[in-house]
């Protein structure tokens, strides 16, 4: 059964719209979604009557509430006149529950991703800064932790055991051997009031990250000014002489020191671990004549350590020669004394023997003085009984023989015929032998 709405003829010059059409799919006239009839389908849409609905869509989207559909322009007149258009007055409860359940899945699905993304990660060599609402909270050790996320809370993460540089009058190139020079930061006075060109060389790291984060806006700018101007100070109560030969590591101690008391005192939370003096000459207008200064002094230093080698050297000696010597007249002194006690006793004992047998004793005297000088003497003396008897004396040996050997002389019988038959040559030559021996 058709409605009396299908019935009704399309009037001449009005748009029929889709809301109006209910061609195929029973729709009533009148069904504008801004709440306009067919007669006002022209007019714009009340905006109070949007705003209501949408509010509806919200309570029921969020509140659950069923209640009836109320719509905003008159409703179709069905087929038995009444006002009543069939189901939409029945609460639609069913389909506002679904919409429901499905974003509050939505919703809990995102929160716990929101929640999720608070776990963060803290490694060995940072420290975690927790701040709340943009406020220092706490610092986290190494290890998984956990916080409210954006915008309640965010991390900070310092690594604190990097190992940092600042470069004081020089700067490395791209970390080749190369350097460059800075003479704004290098030049500086000594108390001598002499010029110098120095490079420095700081390594620090964090200590305290919290300090690092909020007491300084730049720390690492500030701990570079602090090391300029601590090296500065360090240098002019220092002599230049002192600065380029001996005071090396004892003025980059006492730089490190004040470094480390101005960071602490502006609460910068670095650490100084080392400061290392790269480089230490005269500026570039004077170093020929430094060179030569220079090189005088090193020859004064040769010189000065030759000499004293000498000294080294010869003292020693000197000293070795002067007790050799102190020893061997010791050694002289006690052996004549010894000798001279010796002689005494040996006289005084000869004397006691001599009063005792005068002749016995002074005969022996004589025997025994002739013995010694005969002993030291060349000479030979034989005492022939008898002329028969032919005396070989090897005179050659007998010289040649120490003082304390005593001669051997050796008599031999010549035989009867050597006398009887030899010639005048042999003869002669005896007689010689005889002559010589006596």
């Amino acid at each position: 059964m058709q409605s009396s709405a299908a019935m009704t003829p399309q009037q001449p010059g009005k748009m029929e719209m889709g809301w109006d059409n209910d061609s195929g799919n029973n729709r009533p006239k009148g069904n504008d979604p801004w709440g306009g009839g067919g007669k006002n389908s022209q007019e714009p849409p009340d905006l109070d009557e949007v705003a209501k609905k949408l509010q509806e869509s919200l309570s029921k989207i969020f509140g659950g509430g069923g209640g009836k559909k109320k719509r905003g322009g008159p409703r179709p007149v069905g087929p038995s006149g009444s006002g009543g258009g069939g189901d939409d007055d029945k609460p639609s409860s069913g389909g506002g529950s679904g919409v429901t359940i499905g974003l509050g899945t939505l919703f809990g699905v995102l929160g716990a991703i929101w929640m999720l993304s608070g776990v963060y990660i803290v490694d060995p060599a940072e420290r975690g800064v927790e701040l709340y609402f943009g406020k220092y909270f706490s610092t986290t050790l190494p290890g998984p932790h956990w916080v409210p996320p954006y915008p309640i809370a965010q991390v900070e993460k310092v690594n604190v055991e990097e190992i940092r540089n600042i470069e004081i009058g020089y700067r490395s190139r791209g970390g080749t051997q190369s350097t460059g020079s800075v003479p704004r930061e290098s030049l500086m006075l000594t108390k001598d009031e002499n010029i110098i060109d120095i490079k420095f060389a700081v390594q620090y790291r964090i200590k305290d990250a919290q300090n690092y984060l909020f007491s300084v806006l730049n720390p690492d700018v500030t701990l570079r000014q602090a090391t300029e101007s601590a090296v500065r100070d360090v240098i002019g109560k220092s002599n230049m002489d002192y600065v380029l030969t001996d005071g090396r590591s004892d003025i980059a101690s006492r730089s490190r020191d004040l470094i480390q008391k101005i960071a602490d005192r502006y609460n910068t939370g670095l650490e100084v671990t080392t400061v290392n003096m790269q480089d230490a000459q005269p500026p570039d207008q004077v170093q020929g004549s430094f060179a030569d200064v220079v090189k005088a002094r090193e020859d004064k230093q040769r010189l000065i350590n030759e000499a004293e080698a000498y000294s080294n050297d010869l003292l020693p000696k000197a000293r070795g020669a002067s007790a050799r010597i102190l020893s061997e007249a010791e050694a002289y002194r006690e052996k004549v004394v010894a000798k001279a006690d010796g002689e005494t006793s040996r006289f005084n004992q000869i004397l006691a023997e001599y009063q005792k047998a005068p002749e016995v004793t002074r005969k022996r005297l004589y025997i025994d003085t002739m013995e010694g000088v005969l002993s030291r003497s060349s000479k030979v003396l034989v005492d022939v009984d008898s002329g028969n008897s032919m005396m070989y004396l090897p005179l050659d040996k007998m010289v040649g023989q120490s003082s304390n050997a005593r001669p051997v002389v050796e008599r031999q019988a010549a035989p009867t015929s050597s006398r009887n038959s030899g010639d005048s040559g042999s003869s002669s030559s005896r007689a010689d032998q005889r002559s010589r021996s006596r």
